[in-house]
């Protein structure tokens, strides 16, 4: 065998990882993400539902009401979701609306046999008819194993989705959701999972989401945010 094919064999290898490494590299750097930041002087608004309850929250459907819990996080009250029979429930916060914004909740899913899920919603606007709104949500399930973000108009679309662990169903788990500009992050029980860029909407209020047969409890509603006009 002439001498100068091994040198070659060993070029082309070369050659070859280092096309394999230019093809490892961008999903390394998209995997580890820098975190979407909010002004840190931004006022937190906490909702913890066992000091006035519910009392200027907009309930755009469902059977949303207050109800002692002994697992509480935040202490003894928290806010559920009992109606079944609806596509989609939604609960809106008396607060915003907001450009940017960070929020977190706690959610337990309790019972449901075609979805158990707790979300974020987020950008919302009524429509003031029985469209239900404009909005984006970010949910997780008991019943799937997915975290996924949504835009609703009429019909819901997925924008964004990753494999997880489904969420225990009877547990508490933490959604965090956060939106600057076109830049949306979103967070499983302490993990940011989803990044997407979409600009369909641009502000809106936030609430909280289940669907279906969904029976949800939530607790400890945080946001932070920039409000429209400020």
């Amino acid at each position: 065998m002439p001498a100068w094919i091994v040198p070659r064999r060993g070029l082309l290898r070369a050659m070859a990882a280092a096309v394999a490494a230019s093809l490892v590299r961008p999903r390394a750097r998209r995997a580890a993400a820098a975190e979407t930041k909010l002004a840190d002087d931004l006022p937190e608004m906490r909702f913890d539902f066992g000091t006035s309850g519910i009392v200027g929250w907009t309930s755009v459907s469902g059977q949303w009401s207050v109800e002692n819990m002994a697992d509480a996080p935040s202490g003894k009250d928290v806010l559920v979701q009992r109606a079944t029979r609806n596509e989609f429930n939604v609960i809106v916060a008396p607060t915003g609306p907001f450009t940017d914004v960070d929020v977190s909740m706690k959610f337990k899913p309790m019972s449901g046999r075609e979805d158990a899920s707790g979300g974020i919603v987020f950008r919302f606007v009524d429509s003031k008819d029985s469209t239900g709104g404009t909005y984006y949500v970010v949910r997780a399930n008991a019943l799937e194993d997915n975290f996924r973000l949504y835009t609703y108009d009429r019909g819901r679309r997925e924008i964004a989705s990753v494999r997880v662990k489904a969420p225990s169903p009877g547990q508490w788990h933490t959604v965090r959701v956060v939106a600057v500009g076109d830049r949306i992050q979103a967070w499983l029980d302490g993990r940011m999972l989803l990044e997407h860029r979409d600009s369909r909407f641009k502000l809106g209020r936030v609430g909280l989401w289940t669907k279906a047969d969904s029976i949800t409890a939530f607790d400890d509603f945080v946001v932070r945010g920039v409000k429209f006009g400020s």
